[in-house]
């Protein structure tokens, strides 16, 4: 569907739901039209790219290093994964990131999914373009606190560097800051979020929802006026709304110029939320349940408030759980990790450089092998090959270990300097577990 379709559908769908409203629909909803709502959220068949900037597997293989490379931050030790987090939405789970000043940025760390079909970025909407956007975190000097020109000539200088700028742009191979941000925004055009269970339903599926998320959802499009902002596969209007948050913020306002726009702030999109809390763009509500208890007793009352928030919901404490339900149907039971992305490699207590003595498989929740012998100074290699977000920890003599979490793909190498006994499972599925034991291994290299 075009822009111009997307807008005028957005608009019929507010009307209906105001008339919904206004004639009495609030006390008693109407049956819902499942043939008609799954086309309105039916998901598209392709991924939009601009003439400018189309895709290559190797402007996004770049583009994903560049996305974890702490060479274009001040110091050395920020890349924009540092608050991007994959398995938290692309966010960073606080309210607010602590920026370079020590003192917590303005806003709530967006997210970075199926920013692809974008009209504008950021929360207020400065950025009309993701190459644009990809630029400004890396300068601002709260943020990454970035030089350009610094980072520039450390990436030219890197041979390897070098080489996947050559091979992602072979009419113009330069280390610049144009190639810079078209790599970073043709890697982000990959971050699409995976079919969910409401996705099923929209193909047709109609056991995917249980009763209490399929009642939700007709609250959502029905008298909770959910969908009059939160429109289309990614329940996003990409328009602005001041939704009577208690916020001196002034959002899209001073951007554009326009008082009426005061405390007005991009709608998000509701896909893969559930690992992206807190929510709104001060990271205020902590919860689902938070947010539509926002939404129907705690609206702010001013004159730049949207016109497209029903003026009054009354929902029950039943209604407001089944919304809630609903709203998890958007997320992936873990968090999902775009094939794009390379797999991660943690270590400790360990060089990057050395070679684990063993490797370990995570796969069908288990560890396997379940116990290993090793040496003192050797070290053991975890491998998540698992369809599931895994967790490392570790307790033993001297060491206390909890890894990030860790995604299929990702491995974990962990030194082990003292001999004795040592206890590894996964923090998110406990059941798994396994048996390190460390060998003293004497001045003769003998046990």
């Amino acid at each position: 569907m075009t822009r111009e379709g997307l807008a005028k559908a957005g608009r019929v769908l507010a009307g209906l739901v105001l008339a919904s409203l206004v004639g009495g629909a609030a006390d008693k909803p109407a049956p819902l039209d499942a043939e008609h709502w799954r086309k309105v959220f039916a998901r598209p068949d392709h991924t939009p790219t601009p003439p400018n900037n189309p895709a290559t597997t190797e402007k996004v293989a770049l583009g994903a290093k560049l996305f974890d490379d702490t060479r274009l931050s001040g110091d050395g030790m920020t890349a924009c994964s540092t608050c991007h987090q994959a398995d938290l939405s692309f966010s960073d789970g606080v309210d607010r990131h602590v920026g370079h000043d020590g003192q917590p940025l303005d806003r709530r760390t967006p997210p970075l999914w199926n920013l692809a079909w974008g009209l504008s970025f950021f929360w207020d909407g400065r950025a009309s373009s993701l190459e644009t956007q990809a630029m400004v975190p890396i300068e601002n000097v709260r943020e990454m606190a970035g030089d350009l020109q610094t980072s520039l000539r450390e990436l030219s200088s890197d041979p390897q560097m070098r080489r996947a700028f050559a091979a992602a742009f072979p009419d113009d191979p330069a280390v610049s800051r144009d190639n810079l941000a078209k790599a970073l925004a043709a890697f982000q055009r990959t971050l699409v979020s995976p079919e969910t269970r409401f996705d099923q339903w929209v193909k047709g599926d109609d056991k995917a929802l249980e009763p209490d998320e399929l009642a939700g959802f007709s609250l959502f499009v029905g008298k909770g006026g959910c969908v009059a902002c939160h429109q289309g596969w990614r329940f996003t209007d990409e328009a602005f709304h001041d939704i009577g948050l208690p916020s001196p913020d002034k959002g899209r306002g001073p951007v554009l110029g326009v008082s009426a726009a005061n405390h007005a702030f991009k709608t998000p999109s509701l896909r893969e939320r559930v690992w992206s809390a807190p929510y709104m763009h001060d990271g205020s509500l902590a919860t689902f349940e938070d947010v539509v208890d926002h939404y129907a007793d705690r609206i702010v009352k001013r004159p730049t408030l949207s016109a497209d928030l029903p003026q009054r919901i009354e929902l029950s404490a039943t209604e407001r759980g089944q919304l809630v339900a609903f709203l998890n149907t958007l997320s992936s039971n873990d968090p999902p990790r775009p094939a794009s992305l390379p797999a991660k490699a943690m270590v400790a207590g360990v060089g990057a450089e050395a070679v684990a003595a063993s490797t370990i498989s995570q796969k069908d929740r288990r560890f396997s092998p379940g116990a290993v012998v090793l040496k003192t100074g050797e070290a053991l290699r975890i491998l998540n090959d698992d369809t599931r977000v895994h967790n490392v920890r570790v307790d033993g003599p001297g060491t206390s270990f909890n890894s990030d979490a860790q995604n299929p793909g990702d491995t974990v190498t962990i030194g082990f300097d003292q001999p004795g006994h040592y206890d590894v499972i996964c923090g998110i599925h406990p059941q798994m577990r396994l048996s390190v034991d460390v060998a003293q291994v004497s001045s003769s290299g003998k046990k």
